[in-house]
């Protein structure tokens, strides 16, 4: 999960670049990153070794991936499986988030005054939870390809690093029924 993420963020990269980022060794790495090519989550990054013998890769969508539990129900591994990536996820995601608290003060006022971490509590049907989510992953997509054409290195797949006034920028939205 780690090593997909900053490859999402970097656009391209060599097992190296990763390996010093996850502070493992690159053979480890370039292991890791060949099973997601198995399974399809990453793919060489095509024309971008100088040498012929550094391997560059980078993410198989842009889309990112997913997938729905319940395609998994029907057997007790299944449910096990799904559970545990989910619980993978959100803690990453959560490991993430904590991370951005602890460097808050490095970050300046521009950024955590637009920062935001917001929590409703709606009485919806499973549809329009359903609806809301479409119309939640469109306005993401639309911002999305807002940056990309603001910063037209990463249009064209090259990796950048951010500036000044464009960073990389996580939004994790959550939408699950309860009961208090």
């Amino acid at each position: 999960m780690q090593l997909y993420r900053l490859l999402y963020g970097a656009g391209a990269a060599t097992a190296s670049q990763l390996a010093e980022q996850v502070d493992q060794a690159p053979s480890l790495v370039s292991y890791h990153l060949r099973k997601l090519s198995e399974h399809g989550f990453v793919t060489e990054a095509s024309g971008r070794s100088t040498d012929g013998r550094e391997r560059w890769w980078q993410v198989a969508s842009e889309e990112g991936w997913g997938f729905r539990g319940s395609d998994f129900t029907d057997t007790p591994e299944g449910v096990a499986a799904v559970g545990a990536v989910t619980r993978s996820v959100v803690d990453t995601r959560f490991a993430q988030y904590r991370t951005y608290l602890d460097q808050t003060a490095a970050w300046g006022k521009e950024w955590t005054d637009t920062a935001f971490s917001s929590e409703w509590m709606l009485d919806l049907t499973h549809a329009e939870l359903a609806e809301m989510n479409a119309e939640l992953e469109a306005v993401v997509r639309r911002w999305r390809e807002h940056g990309k054409t603001a910063d037209p290195a990463k249009a064209v797949g090259e990796p950048s690093a951010p500036s000044e006034h464009r960073e990389h920028v996580s939004v994790h939205l959550y939408g699950f029924p309860f009961r208090p």
